[in-house]
């Protein structure tokens, strides 16, 4: 973030300040671990930490000033500014500074693939422009926040992921954001608990265009014949549609993926694709499609994409002694299940290996959750997945989902559900084989990557990712 005075922050927080108000504050921070002199210290309550209990090593650490929404409990040295809601006032203070920005913001969000197409747009365009991007997937009314203030007066390009659990948490976000590019990847079924439907994550995902600058564009998966209805009638900004359909925009002559790896043929060219999974070509071809409209050729872009890698648990691939683990423990929903599966399976008929699906809960699906669960287990048994264990509250309706399916499989498939990840991490040695293929995923809370964590410790040796 750019210094700015201590009185020109009261004033965008709408607070006064009985300190030195020419003080220079250098950015700001949530974190008191991370915190470095001179930032100011924005306290904000969560669920497992108060911000205001760590005001006194926000001090200590050089803080340049402190934003709480309660009294503080201890003396401090450096300025107080007291506001009704640290949350809000950290997005006052970052639409303010968005405006004050010239930097080009593209804005990102979907049902799945954001951090992934994020990841890949930061790949390609920084090879070119001075371009930034959160180094986590912060994406929410926290997250948002600390991208905007993260940008320097010099970027050209900052990336901003937006995301949802609930209806009417994306137009703040992009008004705040006030993006000249909005980018939405896909849409599936995520979050049905708190939205109810496919068609309110349709109008949700949209609303990314309330905060679009007047003279900014969208581009979208031009195949969800749906979304792209919804949005011509409802906004009136420029659309680039993006897919594989004959009506797309920008359109994809040919996609194949080979498991860890795929191909992409645009404009008679074909491109080697280093990620793993169809989901992965998709994001490439919208992240081409921003590219394109950058300036960007398309033998530069196959020259960056070459260099790209996955992004850290999202379709990540490890080598584990003898094992190849599909490490894709970050989040998960059907669609990106689905994905994940049809990848493992892939992956294991390329190289005559056996297929193993380790699942943990896919979660905010309501009343969804048991049928949803029980057709991704279908999915999986009908795909040919050899070894299926799951964990969690629908282990066994996900189980018995593959079971049913079963019929046409060899007596060699196993099917077992576990109460606890626990319980599964520590029976793992019974079914894993030397040379298996194998996928983890599950949603974020779940912490399936404690799997990965076993296998290593079982199978050890020396790890690599891709």
């Amino acid at each position: 973030m750019e210094s700015l005075s201590l009185s020109s922050l009261c004033e965008v927080l709408g607070q006064s300040c009985s300190a030195r108000l020419d003080r220079a504050v250098a950015g700001v921070s949530i974190d008191s671990r991370t915190l470095q002199p001179g930032e100011c210290f924005f306290a904000v309550p969560g669920e497992r930490f108060d911000g205001h209990a760590f005001l006194k090593e926000a001090e200590q650490k050089g803080a340049a000033c402190v934003v709480v929404q309660k009294e503080p409990l201890t003396d401090l040295k450096i300025p107080v500014i007291r506001v009704e809601d640290t949350v809000r006032s950290l997005g006052r203070l970052a639409a303010w500074y968005r405006r004050r920005l010239k930097t080009r913001v593209i804005a990102i969000t979907g049902s799945v693939g954001k951090t992934t197409t994020r990841h890949l747009l930061h790949c390609v365009l920084s090879r070119r422009f001075r371009c930034r991007q959160a180094p986590k997937s912060f994406n929410n009314q926290i997250g948002v926040p600390l991208t905007l203030l993260s940008a320097q007066p010099e970027d050209e390009i900052l990336l901003v992921e937006i995301g949802m659990n609930h209806p009417g948490e994306i137009a703040p976000l992009s008004r705040m954001a006030c993006p000249d590019i909005a980018v939405i990847t896909h849409i599936a079924p995520a979050h049905l608990e708190g939205m109810g439907s496919v068609a309110a994550i349709i109008q949700e995902k949209a609303s990314i265009l309330e905060g679009l600058a007047s003279d900014g564009k969208v581009y979208i998966n031009g195949d969800i014949a749906d979304l792209v209805g919804y949005i011509r009638q409802h906004y009136s900004c420029p659309i680039i549609t993006v897919g594989e359909g004959a009506d797309c925009t920008v359109r994809a002559e040919r996609m194949h993926s080979c498991g860890t790896n795929g191909l992409l043929q645009l404009q008679g060219q074909t491109i080697r694709i280093p990620l793993a999974g169809m989901a992965s070509l998709r994001n490439c071809l919208m992240v081409w499609a921003v590219c394109r409209d950058f300036g960007i050729g398309l033998s530069d872009f196959a020259e960056a994409i070459k260099t790209a890698g996955a992004a850290p648990m999202r379709l990540q691939v490890e080598h584990i002694g003898p094992l190849t683990v599909l490490n894709d423990c970050y989040n998960a929903n059907p669609a990106s299940m689905e994905n994940a599966v049809d990848c493992l399976v892939r992956m294991a008929q390329v190289q005559g290996r056996r297929s193993v699906f380790i699942a943990g809960d896919m979660l905010e699906l309501g009343a969804e959750s048991e049928s949803l669960h029980r057709q991704l287990g279908k999915f999986a048994a009908e795909q040919g997945v050899v070894v299926l264990l799951s964990a969690g509250r629908f282990a066994q309706v996900l189980a018995e989902g593959a079971a049913r399916a079963d019929n046409h499989m060899g007596s060699g498939c196993v099917r077992i559900a576990f109460g606890t990840v626990e319980s599964l991490c520590n029976n793992l040695h019974f079914y894993i084989r030397p040379d298996d293929i194998i996928l983890v995923k599950a949603s974020r809370s779940v912490r399936l990557e404690r799997v990965v964590e076993r296998l290593r410790e079982l199978f050890g040796g020396r790890q690599s990712a891709s």
